[in-house]
């Protein structure tokens, strides 16, 4: 189940999904959300406006009810991985809260790199998990994005990537997955961690 709350990369993400054979839908109807068993939340854009989408589609119960509740296995994609924080820099915006952190800004006082960081960089994995199972450890993945994650749990962090300094790209909490980067679009690695995600991952 992808969850459509107008945050964009719909399709790219549901083409993957049938690639893999996948019997996927895409909905932001709360009724169809809730007989999911697995969940994807995708999204491009600004923070608050994600929050405000999921709460004007009437969002936020069903999913903290099949998350927190039900333990129903959820992969967040960029945005969606940032949505799973407390609150983010962007928009000023408190966030779903599943994972004790906060979004903030790219600050480079020192380096002149572009933000956002667009493109391909590796992962430095922090810990094992289902998700990674059979990846290349040398692969590289694709950004986009100008705001990150900060957790304030270690155990939280799967995955960090150096950009300037280091940054969370992956994170992983009981049944709770995030990306930052877009497995979507990250060739056969990103198809890995997508087919990982629906083979491998059950309810926690």
């Amino acid at each position: 189940m992808i969850v459509d709350y107008g945050a964009g990369n719909l399709r790219s993400m549901m083409n993957k999904l049938q690639r893999l054979g996948v019997p996927a839908v895409v909905s932001s109807k709360p009724a169809v959300i809730q007989k999911a068993d697995k969940l994807i939340l995708p999204g491009v854009g600004f923070f608050a406006t994600g929050m405000a989408n999921l709460k004007r589609y009437g969002l936020i119960e069903v999913l903290n009810q099949k998350v927190l509740v039900e333990k129903t296995p959820i992969l967040g994609v960029c945005l969606g991985m940032q949505l799973f924080s407390q609150k983010s820099e962007e928009g000023n915006a408190a966030g779903l809260g599943w994972i004790d952190g906060e979004v903030k800004r790219f600050d480079f006082p020192k380096e002149k790199l572009k933000i956002p960081h667009i493109g391909w960089n590796d992962i430095l994995v922090q810990k094992k998990s289902p998700l990674l199972s059979g990846v290349d450890p040398k692969a590289q993945f694709y950004f986009v994005h100008s705001y990150h994650l900060v957790c304030q749990e270690q155990k939280d962090i799967l995955a960090k990537t150096d950009y300037g300094y280091d940054f969370v790209s992956m994170v992983a909490h009981d049944n709770i997955f995030g990306t930052q980067f877009h497995p979507e679009k990250s060739h056969s690695a990103g198809i890995k961690i997508i087919q990982n995600f629906i083979q491998k991952i059950e309810r926690s």
